[in-house]
């Protein structure tokens, strides 16, 4: 079960209130529109984004464009959050798309392990300008979803229980919470990969049915209590991050006046910085944390993991690239886009 999480709702509010204090120039007159969000799990850093963007759209209006989030799965389950949109059940959605790389394979691109993303304002250029490739739009157009931003999650790390794999010997038939290319590397491993999404994984660790489970690092680890059950934790891994974005119902999208288009695109640079900050006010609680419930620090020899991207870094790519040419899909320049927007 979902605990409370570090980041209160509090917090939360008083940083998207403060991102955008709207002054009489920022103001965007309209009509009244009333917007449902569907998200899983409770207010979070990961959702500082969301909060963001909705605290935009009701100040710049004065209260005529409201973005409702809606936690805790209760519009729908986060598997079933891309469905939702393509039905108009909701306005806007977050999903991750590694729980279902076969309805959306694009955006498994940015499930890739190993990419080249020194931090997250990299990631979160990287995202947009993959969002805006036109195969990629295509593909989430199928689902009546337009994709609006990215959650820009940090780099995963594992939580564990029982031995701790002290080497990278140690993974081999492990069973491990990896989802997308991070479970494919994790393959070139010896371990066994299950996707399992965020709102099962602390039960999952708690009966055993995984023995480690790789989150974002450090907020998601703590947000959903896998510090509580684990006994170790994984400090240097770092084998990528799953891509979670934003996306709106096309036809809602349409139907929205221009200015309030503009004010949610406007708004996402200071949605990214409240993100990011949420991260990092997370990071400060979350370390000493760690350390206090008794978590032992899993670390690996530059040798060892230098020899992991080896095994895991291009091999994984190139079997994405083989799988989607087979399904029509620009996989080579979508990567090169990956590369060539991360370079600069």
């Amino acid at each position: 079960m979902i605990k409370k999480t570090i980041m209160t709702v509090a917090t939360a509010t008083a940083m998207a209130g403060f991102a955008f204090s709207a002054s009489a120039a920022d103001m965007v007159d309209g009509p009244e529109v009333n917007w449902n969000l569907s998200v899983w799990g409770k207010q979070r850093a990961f959702t500082a984004g969301i909060e963001a963007l909705s605290a935009a759209a009701k100040e710049r209006t004065g209260g005529k464009f409201n973005i409702k989030i809606h936690y805790g799965e209760a519009l729908s389950k986060s598997r079933e959050n891309l469905d939702g949109i393509q039905l108009g059940a909701f306005q806007m959605a977050m999903f991750c798309s590694a729980y279902h790389p076969a309805k959306n394979p694009t955006l498994t691109g940015l499930d890739l392990p190993f990419l080249p993303f020194p931090n997250l304002r990299v990631q979160a250029k990287v995202h947009d300008a993959y969002y805006s490739h036109p195969a990629v739009a295509k593909d989430l157009a199928r689902w009546n979803a337009k994709l609006l931003m990215s959650a820009l999650l940090p780099q995963y790390e594992f939580t564990g229980v029982g031995d701790a794999p002290k080497t990278l010997k140690d993974w081999e038939g492990m069973r491990v919470r990896a989802l997308g290319g991070i479970g494919e590397a994790m393959k070139k491993l010896g371990a066994i990969p299950t996707t399992v999404t965020a709102s099962e994984v602390y039960t999952s660790l708690e009966r055993g049915t995984v023995e480690a489970a790789s989150f974002p690092f450090t907020y998601a680890h703590v947000a959903y209590k896998l510090t509580d059950v684990g006994k170790w934790y994984t400090a240097n891994l770092t084998p990528g991050a799953n891509n979670c974005p934003v996306v709106v119902n096309i036809p809602a999208w349409e139907a929205l006046p221009d200015q309030y288009k503009q004010l949610l695109i406007d708004a996402k640079p200071a949605a990214y910085d409240a993100l990011i900050s949420a991260y990092e006010a997370a990071d400060k609680k979350n370390f000493p944390l760690m350390k206090e419930k008794g978590l032992v620090a899993v670390t690996y020899s530059d040798e060892e993991l230098a020899e992991f991207r080896k095994v895991g870094a291009q091999p994984v790519w190139n079997d994405w690239i083989e799988k989607m040419n087979s399904e029509g899909l620009p996989a080579q320049e979508l990567l090169d886009l990956i590369m060539t927007t991360a370079k600069q």
